[in-house]
């Protein structure tokens, strides 16, 4: 039994809520709480499977409240907002969904199935929190209301170094909030024989692996999350762990993952910034650069490195993304060969690059 917490200041909506995750089998709301501190003291209290979080709230708001929890005591967090939260470009994307809030002329009927549709394409980092999350921090919890992290820019982590020359290709794909359905939906539709795909999902350390898994059982692609040190191979995806920068050296003839640790890029770590730089510094302009649904700017920098060096770089479209904040970002940085593409075609970009 998954159990939860509703984070929202409004009693109607946490009524609503309650009443339809109730509903749901394996999921059961143990507490609601009213705003950030209140969720504060239920999580120590219930030390619940998941949260769902309200971005609009009294005292803190909900992005605020996520980033630290996601940096003191990591936990499955799916937003639960109105349409403002897509605008929102300071979220830490620590949340693992996203689900908007009931219009004002969707039946209930509709927004129950949308959000029961997404607790359970989550229910299996859900299982892996419960195995092997930490006993409670309660201590980092007391100070769960600290401030905002410094931005930290690509280049304190990783220099720009001139264009790489390879003739050898390469897959980076970048995304966060709603990356999950994204990346399951991409590589669903990708065949076995490609080139190596490294991937940065923004994803609280301790779901990676299992996401990794998940994407493996799903895909003709061989999926695995990076521990650093592998060699790339064809048809092979590696997925950055949630607590490191995963970038690719050359060794000889091979290409080779090494990780990361160090401060936060672009407000995280794994970052796509990180690893879309890397890609330029390596392969220059035979390499792929893709950036998905997201919030915030993470991944602008690096693309725009790419892109200068002459690399094939896309973006997902506005209309099919949860969150339209990376992509934009890097549109509006000039770090777009092809944008506006929908999500149901970015297998068909990535096989198409494959086969020049």
């Amino acid at each position: 039994m998954y159990s939860v917490i509703i984070v929202d200041d409004s009693a109607v909506m946490r009524r609503v809520l309650t009443d339809l995750i109730n509903s749901f089998e394996d999921f059961s709301v143990v507490s609601t709480a009213v705003d950030a501190y209140d969720a504060r003291e239920k999580i120590k209290r219930y030390e619940p499977t998941l949260i769902t979080l309200d971005i609009n709230m009294p005292r803190m708001n909900g992005v605020e409240f996520l980033k630290n929890l996601m940096r003191l005591h990591p936990m499955p967090t799916v937003v639960i907002s109105g349409e403002s939260a897509r605008g929102s470009e300071v979220f830490d994307d620590g949340a693992i969904g996203f689900v908007e809030k009931q219009k004002n002329t969707e039946s209930i009927d509709s927004f129950s199935t949308r959000l029961e549709k997404t607790l359970r394409s989550l229910s299996f980092m859900f299982d892996k929190y419960m195995i092997s999350k930490p006993l409670p921090i309660k201590k980092e919890l007391v100070n769960l209301m600290n401030g905002v992290e410094k931005k930290v820019h690509p280049d304190e982590l990783l220099a720009l170094t001139s264009c790489g020359h390879s003739n050898a290709k390469i897959i980076a794909i970048g995304s966060s909030t709603g990356g999950v359905e994204a990346l399951l939906n991409v590589f669903q539709k990708l065949p076995s024989k490609l080139p190596p795909i490294i991937i940065t999902q923004h994803i609280p350390y301790g779901f990676s692996s299992s996401f990794a898994q998940r994407l493996n059982s799903e895909s003709q692609v061989d999926v695995v999350e990076a521990v650093g040190g592998e060699i790339l191979e064809s048809s092979c995806a590696y997925l950055a762990p949630g607590n490191r920068h995963i970038t690719i050296e050359k060794q000889g003839s091979n290409f080779i993952i090494k990780l990361l640790d160090g401060v936060k890029v672009s407000r995280h770590k794994p970052s796509v910034d990180i690893m879309f730089r890397s890609v330029h510094n390596i392969f220059g302009k035979s390499a792929m650069g893709v950036i998905m649904t997201g919030m915030g700017d993470d991944g602008s920098i690096g693309l725009k490195n790419m892109f200068d060096c002459g690399a094939y770089t896309i973006s997902q479209s506005e209309r099919s993304c949860i969150v339209y904040g990376m992509p934009k970002k890097a549109v509006e940085n000039g770090a777009i060969v092809k944008s506006n593409i929908d999500l149901d075609d970015i297998a068909k970009e990535i096989i198409s690059y494959s086969n020049r």
